[in-house]
């Protein structure tokens, strides 16, 4: 519960975020942010990821200051080192501009604030490791307000593409000072330690290619899109999928900030079989508040698109909503849930033979779907890809760790969307912001009587819990 008010204002910023940039950027415009945002992306996850998924895993099994203090120092300093790297990138893509003019300011600055956002991310999971949930969340609050507003003051100054990726280099810049100091402290007489960086790079480089497997999978299509169409498809495809799937995405972040960490503890204290019971209630959980979340999000694609995205980009945003709605909820099955297995067995390079399947499969969906069908066929290229990446991944942890299938809360959770579907068919469709709003409580509210009544996914146990746990926390001390 400590990480729902950081989700909460993740989720109002990045609606106004779609609904801002698409208003005030042209489909061109907003379909080049998206290619830049890509690369971002991909280039983030190849040579920083592995650190941040280090310091998550590692700092609970750190048993002293020294250790803790060893960890810090070596994997702040090999982050020193992979930003070096991007300097000649940076320089090339200057002075030789391989990329088109227009793409060139956009790529040149995400690429430059990639090694900031990285350290802002490092020194959040070691706040989350050690269960400082005020501080991880005002990081996380601070930087998507920051990169926000920052952003749209770029764009109203005159940055175009660029300005988004403006506010993703300044605002990591403006919060380091203050947390890293926190860090410093922790790092005092720590040493580099090489044994440490290597069991480090061993385990989490893996992650950082499947990651950059992944990232293939959320981005292919809009590479593939402008190849085989323009930006301005581009532009419409990414302003659904930021609505679909950010939607969803928000939910399953926020789920895991408490849910991985729990896992992860759970194994290191308490062996394989308190690991089983925690996986369990994630996995429950998950598919309780996050399925009906994307069957409402597809049921309430037109009215949202009406009210977030701008006139340009609306009417082939909304067509393909919910598969990216299906494809967002399959995506945060498998990274918060189904992969996590090889995290918690630390076998990271299985994880990336298996990711790279999906990665594969992608690509061919994508070249044979979207010349025929467009936008459409890159969605649901999407939803392919995702649906053999969870097949790949249960079949790949065998001999690993085995997640719990979670079939029952899967057929429960999914009964109790079927009446929320007609409520929400049977209602006018009045267009705008009072068919979003209307529609939108309609569903949600029967969809929890209708969960509350079958127990589904365990919800009446696990707001027992919560209750218990709340009064517990009220109660004197003494």
């Amino acid at each position: 519960m400590g990480y729902l008010p950081a989700n909460i204002i993740s989720g109002l910023v990045g609606v106004a975020s779609i609904w801002v940039f698409t208003h005030l950027l042209t489909p061109e415009q907003y379909g080049t942010y998206a290619l830049a945002f890509s690369v971002f992306t991909l280039v983030h996850v190849g040579l920083f990821s592995w650190a941040e998924a280090a310091m998550a895993r590692f700092w609970p099994a750190r048993s002293t200051p020294r250790d803790l203090a060893d960890l810090y120092s070596t994997l702040y300093r090999a982050l020193g080192l992979a930003s070096l790297t991007l300097i000649p990138v940076c320089i090339a893509l200057l002075v030789f501009e391989p990329l088109p003019a227009i793409m060139v300011w956009p790529v040149l600055l995400a690429l430059v604030g990639i090694p900031l956002r990285s350290a802002l991310i490092m020194a959040k999971e070691g706040f989350r490791a050690r269960g400082d949930v005020r501080t991880a969340a005002a990081i996380d609050i601070w930087f998507v307000i920051g990169v926000f507003g920052l952003g749209v003051a770029a764009i109203m100054l005159g940055a175009g593409a660029a300005g988004p990726l403006i506010g993703f280099l300044v605002a990591p810049l403006l919060a380091l000072p203050l947390v890293l100091s926190k860090d410093r402290a922790v790092m005092k007489n720590g040493r580099f330690n090489r044994d440490l960086l290597r069991r480090a790079i061993h385990y989490g480089y893996p992650i950082s290619m499947s990651l950059g497997m992944a990232v293939v999978l959320n981005s292919t299509d809009r590479f593939m899109l402008a190849w085989f169409m323009d930006e301005a498809a581009v532009g419409a495809y990414h302003a659904s999928y930021s609505l679909a799937n950010r939607t969803l995405d928000i939910l399953f972040v926020w789920l895991g900030m408490a849910g991985v960490p729990a896992m992860v503890m759970a194994l290191e204290k308490d062996g394989h079989s308190a690991l089983r019971a925690a996986a369990f209630q994630h996995g429950q959980t998950l598919i309780l508040i996050a399925l009906p979340a994307a069957v409402g999000v597809a049921l309430v694609a037109r009215p949202l698109a009406d009210v977030l995205i701008g006139p340009e980009l609306r009417q082939a945003s909304a067509s393909v909503t919910p598969l990216i709605a299906a494809s967002g909820f399959l995506s945060g099955l498998l990274f918060y849930y189904f992969n996590q297995a090889f995290v918690l067995g630390k076998r990271t390079d299985r994880l990336l033979t298996v990711m790279a399947v999906p990665a594969v499969a992608n690509i061919a969906f994508n070249v044979v779907l979207i010349p025929r069908l467009g936008i459409y066929g890159a969605a649901l290229a999407t939803v392919l890809s995702f649906a053999v990446a969870i097949i790949a991944s249960v079949v790949g942890a065998r001999g690993v760790i085995a997640m719990p299938l979670q079939t029952r809360a899967l057929l429960s959770c999914g009964v109790c969307c079927v009446p929320m579907a007609a409520i929400v068919y049977m209602l006018p469709d009045w267009g705008g912001l009072l068919e979003l709003i209307t529609k939108s409580a309609a569903g949600a509210a029967t969809y929890l009587g209708c969960a509350y009544a079958m127990n589904a996914a365990g919800l009446r146990d696990l707001l027992a819990n919560l209750g218990h746990t709340l009064n517990l926390r009220q109660a004197p001390h003494g």
